[in-house]
């Protein structure tokens, strides 16, 4: 009998002994706590919720993207919902597919990984958007709690992958040039963002084409941190500022230089800094040998780490026999607009013509707290008809017209653009990403 007792106790503490392997062995060892209260509360609340564009539904954001990520709501609104971005959509994405982080949205928009969906120009910037980037740590749990079945009250993700506090730095796939003899690629290479600090960068290029060339094409790629890219001519030649040198907006102190704003005419680009745009058929912009021109890049970084800004810029060039129409470019710019803490305010403005104008692509920029740009044609038996309409301030739409917008003399464009400012503070007309701007961008014939 003894040795049976014997027998027994040694099962009995050899079984507790695996038990305790079991508990402690790996990653995932559980926690006090239900994993995802562990995200609400160290991430959704930090980075999305309280302070960012997903706390209410008053939130000028929110017609856009539709989620809500405060508490209570945010489990509902992620686990087995519909991605809402268009391309995602057409994946069968989820925001979050349990046990399967390639198939959940939440992830393509909050990794770093290069070559992930998440610098993609279909599946928008990286998230949060301008704020401070998640770290490593915070995607891996994330990542970890999707894998382990994006439960709502297990808490078998191990706690410690927050040590990793290293940012998840946006990162950018390298874009390929157009093959030789269709076009060329300029660049702006890689740049320090300095932390909690806005970097506005212009570099003069020139194209290095020898001859007169015809661009019908034009593709942009730049990082998810970016506020904007756009490519300037110049509208003095004798007034050139020097060459591949890097000349910054702002000084260290957060000073403006506005001598780095003179002498620019809109080419392309704008707030959507990963676009692809191509010209109708017989219609190119014309592009003289070595034409010097201003990429301007805009980057702002709310974190407490140093971040990149790089971006690439791609013309495809077809034959001179093939174009019909030279394309030239609109830039109408209402800068008397004043929003007052806390309103929702509409500013229209029109901009009449006086040579005949064909109309043929129109994109609008704002900053974040413009809600809804509308652009009508003013004048003339279509006026009142509205042209273009969007929604969001990021992903601005563009509107390719295959039968141009014919204008006469005297008729025009008018934008009508509504703005809902949710700060304490009154908003104005200004170049950060935390004034606001109102401008019709396009081309014409």
């Amino acid at each position: 009998m003894r040795n049976l007792y014997f027998i027994f106790f040694l099962i009995a503490g050899f079984s507790v002994f695996l038990g305790s392997c079991e508990k402690n062995a790996g990653t995932n060892e559980p926690t006090a706590r239900p994993s995802f209260d562990i995200i609400q509360e160290k991430i959704l609340n930090t980075s999305c919720a309280i302070s960012g564009c997903h706390s209410s539904t008053a939130d000028p954001g929110f017609s856009q993207h539709g989620l809500l990520l405060t508490p209570g709501k945010s489990y509902a609104a992620l686990v087995g919902a519909a991605a809402k971005n268009g391309a995602a959509a057409a994946l069968g994405l989820k925001l979050v597919s349990p046990r399967d982080p390639e198939n959940s949205f939440l992830i393509h928009k909050i990794t770093c990984e290069t070559g992930h969906h998440a610098t993609a120009s279909n599946f928008g910037a990286q998230m949060p958007l301008g704020g401070t980037f998640l770290t490593k740590g915070q995607v891996e749990f994330i990542r970890k709690w999707i894998i382990n079945g994006a439960s709502a009250t297990d808490g078998s993700v191990n706690e410690s992958l927050f040590n990793d506090s290293s940012v998840c730095q946006p990162s950018i796939e390298p874009l390929a040039p157009p093959p030789v003899g269709a076009g060329f690629q300029l660049k702006i290479d890689p740049f320090d963002v300095p932390p909690q600090f806005e970097r506005e960068v212009f570099i003069r290029k020139n194209t290095p084409n020898l001859s007169t060339s015809y661009v019908n094409r034009i593709q942009l790629r730049g990082m998810s941190n970016s506020h904007h890219l756009v490519v300037y001519t110049f509208r003095d030649p004798a007034l050139l500022p020097q060459s591949n040198v890097l000349r910054d907006l702002r000084n260290s102190n957060g000073t403006l230089n506005p001598d780095v704003l003179q002498n620019h005419i809109y080419m392309t680009g704008g707030s959507e800094t990963n676009t692809d745009y191509t010209f109708p058929p017989g219609v190119a912009f014309q592009l003289e040998p070595n034409t010097p021109l201003d990429l301007n890049a805009h980057y702002f970084n709310r974190t407490n780490f140093t971040l990149k800004g790089e971006n690439y810029i791609n013309f495809y060039t077809v034959p001179a026999s093939s174009v019909q129409h030279v394309a030239k470019t609109l830039d109408l710019n209402n800068t008397s607009i004043s929003i007052p803490a806390g309103q929702r305010r509409t500013f229209t403005r029109t901009f009449t013509v006086n040579e005949v104008m064909r109309v043929i692509m129109l994109t609008s920029h704002t900053h974040k707290l413009g809600e809804n740009f509308v652009i009508k044609i003013a004048g003339g038996p279509r006026n009142g008809e509205v042209v273009y309409t969007n929604t969001n301030w990021e992903h601005p739409l563009y509107v390719s017209f295959p039968n141009p917008i014919v204008l006469q003399p005297g008729q025009g464009l008018t934008s009508e653009v509504t703005y809902y400012n949710n700060t304490s503070k009154t908003v104005n007309f200004g170049l950060t990403s935390e004034d606001e701007m109102n401008i019709i961008f396009g081309y014409y014939y």
